[in-house]
């Protein structure tokens, strides 16, 4: 790589995450210090810092900068926090919840993301994510969970993932048709959720969870 490593990471900061209202500092400093550089596929390394989607093959996306650090942000994960993370992908957003939480349960379904984030993760001496071979729709939890993580968008969200969150557990999910979604956070309030509008946006689906074809005759 030719770039300055430190000053294109504090540039991503400063010029993309910050002006995107992504002012927890905690955040900050997080993405600040787990290098994104490492979970860049190879061929993509010199736009680790870019505000751009990057592919990680098996048609997956790493998220943009802005979005990774919109979702750190809303789930306001604490340090005795239990994290659920669907879609385990680059594993930096793993690597930053690793960083942020107690205990991270990551699942994938692709086992090749897994094991190169395995690898990642023993790198920065990250030991407190527990890895899934699955899919959301197949995956049974053996906890709740302080925070819920989907790292793709879906068409309609699955009542039984509220029931996955503790009391004042939160729930982030990027939702709808392709190309106006929504990113919302539903948080568990006593014996009821509460929805929060976040921003708009255009990812791409999470595996099985794509708009169903339409017909017409």
């Amino acid at each position: 790589m030719t770039l300055n490593i430190e000053q294109a990471r504090h540039a991503m900061i400063e010029q993309q995450i910050r002006p995107w209202n992504v002012v927890d500092m905690q955040v900050l400093a997080t993405m600040s210090s787990i290098p994104r550089e490492l979970f860049v596929p190879e061929n993509y390394k010199n736009l680790a810092f870019t505000d751009t989607s990057l592919p990680l093959g098996q048609n997956q996306w790493m998220l943009k900068p802005v979005l990774e650090g919109r979702l750190l942000q809303a789930l306001q994960v604490q340090a005795n926090d239990e994290v659920l993370l669907v879609g385990t992908g680059s594993g930096f957003i793993t690597a930053c919840m690793a960083h942020m939480a107690r205990a991270v349960t990551s699942i994938d379904m692709h086992p090749e993301f897994i094991e190169a984030t395995k690898s990642k993760l023993k790198s920065l001496e990250l030991n407190n994510v527990q890895f899934e071979l699955a899919d959301l729709f197949n995956f049974q939890p053996t906890r709740q969970y302080n925070a819920i993580a989907i790292t793709g968008a879906m068409t309609s969200i699955p009542e039984k993932m509220k029931d996955w969150l503790l009391p004042n557990g939160r729930l982030f999910v990027i939702h709808g048709q392709s190309p106006s979604q929504e990113a919302i956070c539903i948080t568990r309030v006593g014996d009821h959720f509460e929805t929060e509008s976040l921003f708009e946006t255009d990812v791409p689906y999470l595996t099985g969870a794509q708009p169903k074809p339409q017909f017409s005759l």
